[in-house]
């Protein structure tokens, strides 16, 4: 017999399945409600948390797992997201006809998600604009602006697991949203009624439609035109991660001049299965091994990575030093090579990284003469700076050409610094030799991170309740010298959940939950004096780093 919780539960499943429109989580909600009236615990538990509280939209619009119930990505949730969202717009003073662009990559279900939205849009009156195929999360940032839109929808989960989709919102300027745009959508949100007051009907009715790819083609020559004159001759391997990057960038590479890269085969196709790596995500271990091995097998001068959606960019490099004799660098190291080629050139105007990225930026735009802005993690607060320049981010993610895409974009950094490599392969160096230059000049600033993946989300809350009650005094052998709690904000920064620590010796940590992942990021940096060398300055930073990571695992208990 079944329980009155369970009860309920199935009874919120039963009006859930009168309204969904999609065949297939209709069956996948039977199949699960047919166990639960047959008495099986765990489908009982599964079903609890379809409806336990519904996605929450926020600053990252929508993300997790596909699936039946108000818990899950799917074509219900979609719906009433582009519904709060078109309400939204119209509500803030968007006229109607006016045109929103939609985008979307290969995961499973973006094709029809975007479809969806569109069909929102345009029952609401606004004009919806698709994108004609699944392609970059930058090019549906560069078309908000190229077409003057109100806004931009990107069906997209980025670098997540296969099982999850995701929904990112821009507004009109190009930039993702941020307070209070994310409470103000949220709340058309949850204001929409039952689905079938929605009103959908085909994208054509108010003047939208697919567009053609005259909208690529003007993406693809804006990035190519980044490129100055200059060497050419770089031998390049590239892996798009079965993601949508595949097209993109060797075409940006060919019109710019340089030889077609050596891809992946069996990376090259997008899958939303992504069948040859763990986790589709060009930092996490083994995620780009086959790329260093045929780079590794070809000669090649550099290895390039695209994230799923190719706004991230990731590079290996050769190093004698390293295991296997290649190298990838750190978001923070890629940072500083495309920082010291846009200074060099003279490029005046706002050079901006997050909080949790190395220092160093800023050390090197003082140097230059140029102003340096800091901001909370994420290209929805870098992206919409005031003269903005450049704008990176240690998570892979680089804003090379702000006029055009106000957001991260893993094809234009990619040929920046595939210019960059031809450079110094052409004067005889390498970007190691660039990277030990910098820190010659500005000191080595050496950064790490430790990041702990949980299944139990109360695990980080725990860890972040631990480190504010019982601080830790020294990190890394240092006297530890200011502690911010980042939730109270400050003159320049909005509240956000994480702690900074700064110690006696420069050292610095940022702890704070993953805005999209379930994790806890510890983030590290040190900085060491170059004065024998930049090798003896890297074996002092490596022990530094080793000292700070073990000692904030212990305090934050992970």
């Amino acid at each position: 017999m079944t329980t009155p919780d369970t009860d309920v539960l199935i009874t919120r499943a039963q009006a859930w399945l009168a309204e969904d429109p999609d065949e297939h989580t209709r069956d996948e909600m039977t199949r699960v409600v047919a166990a639960v009236q047959a008495g099986d615990a765990d489908a009982r538990d599964d079903l609890a948390d379809r409806f336990r509280g519904t996605l929450e939209f926020g600053t990252a619009g929508l993300r997790g797992a596909l699936g039946a119930g108000p818990n899950r990505m799917n074509r219900v949730v979609v719906i009433r997201a582009a519904a709060g969202l078109a309400s939204y717009l119209l509500q803030e003073g968007t006229d109607p006809g006016t045109p929103v662009v939609i985008g979307y990559d290969a995961r499973h279900n973006s094709d029809v998600f975007a479809r969806d939205t569109a069909e929102v849009m345009a029952g609401a009156g606004l004009k919806p604009l698709l994108l004609p195929r699944p392609l970059p999360t930058p090019l549906l940032a560069f078309a908000i602006r190229e077409l003057g839109c109100a806004a931009g929808v990107m069906v997209t989960a980025s670098h997540n697991p296969p099982q999850d989709n995701g929904y990112k919102v821009y507004l009109g300027d190009g930039s993702q949203i941020v307070p209070p745009a994310d409470s103000g959508i949220a709340e058309r949100i949850a204001a929409v009624g039952n689905l079938a007051s929605v009103r959908r009907v085909p994208l054509d009715t108010t003047g939208g439609r697919v567009l053609d790819e005259g909208i690529v083609d003007a993406y693809l020559d804006t990035v190519a035109a980044i490129a100055g004159d200059g060497p050419r001759d770089l031998a390049i391997v590239y892996t798009p991660l079965h993601g949508v990057g595949g097209g993109a960038l060797p075409a940006v590479l060919e019109t710019a001049g340089f030889s077609a890269p050596t891809i992946v085969a069996e990376q090259e196709q997008p899958d939303p299965d992504f069948p040859t790596v763990a986790f589709p995500n060009p930092e996490e271990p083994g995620a780009i091994d086959r790329a260093v091995a045929l780079a590794q097998r070809t000669g090649a001068d550099l290895v390039v990575a695209n994230d799923p959606d190719a706004d991230r960019c990731a590079l290996a490099v050769p190093d004698a030093g390293a295991d296997g004799g290649w190298r990838m660098l750190r978001g923070d190291e890629v940072g500083a090579l495309l920082a010291d080629h846009l200074l060099k050139a003279g490029r005046a105007g706002v050079y901006a990284t997050s909080i949790v990225s190395s220092s160093l930026l800023g050390t090197m735009a003082r140097a230059a003469g140029q102003r340096y802005a800091e901001t909370l993690t994420g290209f929805k607060w870098i992206g919409r700076l005031p003269d903005l320049v450049f704008g990176y981010e240690e998570a892979l993610g680089y804003c090379v050409d702000p006029t055009h895409v106000a957001d991260k974009d893993g094809v234009s950094a990619a040929l920046m610094l595939c210019e960059i490599a031809a450079e110094a392969k052409a004067a005889g160096r390498s970007l190691t030799d660039l990277l030990d230059d910098i820190a010659v000049a500005h000191g080595l600033h050496a950064t790490d991170q430790l990041s702990v993946r949980v299944t139990d989300l109360s695990l980080i809350a725990a860890a972040m309740e631990r480190l504010r009650t019982q601080p830790p005094a020294v990190l890394g052998g240092s006297e530890v010298t200011a502690a911010d709690d980042l939730t109270r904000g400050s003159a320049d920064l909005p509240p956000t959940d994480g702690l900074r620590y700064r110690t006696a010796d420069g050292s610095r940590v940022v702890v704070r939950p993953s805005g999209t992942e379930p994790k806890l990021k510890c983030y590290l940096e040190v900085v060491v004096p170059v004065v024998d060398g930049v090798d003896g300055a890297r074996e002092v930073a490596t022990a530094k780093l080793a000292a700070l990571r073990a000692d904030i695992a212990a305090a934050a208990g992970i």
